[in-house]
């Protein structure tokens, strides 16, 4: 009887999960010699591999030039062809075939041979041509695809990218690179949004709806409809004091044009340090149910505003 689709794809997980775990208990030997290698490359990781092996060499090439190891895929059909010149003398070379027998590795291989360039090994057969050729060996546990036939990569090429991960990872930190560091990588898009600093983004100067304590109502409304912010600042000698919001508007509608900015105000407002990751500001600013949020800096001083809209359009949410 045929498995259901839903069965089918939970067969698939289970053994792709397995050899996860397989791969896990059964780390390569050679696996903090090969990061400990790949620490003194002067030049660049070169990963390589055919079919799906290639899919994957370009899916870890671009995890390791993402988290601070200079890297790159090449194609082993075009380096037979003049992108051997890519691979240097100053770079290593992680090769990356299931069987260890790919044809098209060859011309790879003997570069790395007569030039000396280390050669790392990623395969499950260690008598294998590449594995023999390689200086350093990552050995994978020689676990049963999850296709009905046993034939197409799936558990294989599954723990060549988890292994190629843990390298990134184990590389990434011994680098020391951080939340800055991943900043300068990823400028662009949602991973970067979510990185940036308050400071990055906060209106400043005469941007900032401010008054002064003493400040009669009718003026601080005239300066929060200016700034379009929904709030204003209350300000002396530079520090922050409260902060009006509408809502402190609405419990002092009696007398309010009789009174003065101090005492409206919301004393001890919630703040932000400018160098806080907007991601912060907004997670302040959701618990609290507010849409603007002071910076100040270790004394108080007032230095910036983010409101939750600058959030939502760099998409951080």
């Amino acid at each position: 009887m045929t498995p259901s689709f839903t069965e089918t794809a939970r067969q698939v997980l289970d053994t792709e999960a397995r050899a996860l775990d397989r791969l896990a208990r059964e780390l390569p030997a050679d696996f903090d010699a090969v990061v400990s290698d790949l620490l003194q490359v002067p030049g660049r990781i070169v990963v390589t591999g055919m079919g799906k092996s290639g899919h994957v060499a370009n899916k870890i090439a671009a995890t390791l030039a993402s988290t601070g190891t200079p890297a790159q895929a090449v194609h082993p059909g075009e380096a037979s062809h003049g992108d051997l010149g890519m691979i240097t003398r100053a770079d290593a070379v992680l090769a990356i075939s299931n069987s260890g027998e790919t044809r098209e590795l060859a011309d790879i291989l003997a570069h790395c041979t007569r030039f000396g360039i280390p050669l790392v090994a990623m395969t499950k057969r260690a008598g294998s041509t590449l594995a023999r050729a390689a200086s350093r060996l990552l050995l994978l546990p020689d676990a049963p695809e999850a296709c009905a036939i046993g034939m197409a990569p799936t558990t294989s090429t599954t723990m060549a990218m988890a292994l190629g991960d843990a390298l990134a990872v184990a590389l990434m930190q011994h680098r020391g690179f951080d939340r800055e560091s991943f900043l300068a990588m990823h400028p662009g898009g949602t991973l970067g949004a979510q990185l940036l600093r308050v400071s990055a983004v906060m209106h400043r100067g005469a941007e900032l709806p401010v008054v002064a304590p003493g400040t009669a109502m009718g003026e601080a409304l005239v300066e929060m409809s200016a700034k379009g912010f929904g709030v204003a600042a209350v300000v002396a000698e530079g520090r922050l004091e409260g902060v009006i919001t509408d809502g402190d508007l609405r419990r002092n509608l009696a007398g309010l044009m009789e009174r003065r900015a101090g005492d409206v105000a919301t004393p001890h407002p919630r703040t932000i340090a400018p160098d806080a990751f907007l991601t912060e500001a907004l997670a302040v600013m959701n618990a609290h149910k507010i849409s603007a949020l002071f910076a100040v800096d270790e004394e108080a001083r007032l230095v910036g505003l983010v409101h939750i809209h600058d959030a939502l359009r760099l998409g951080v949410a």
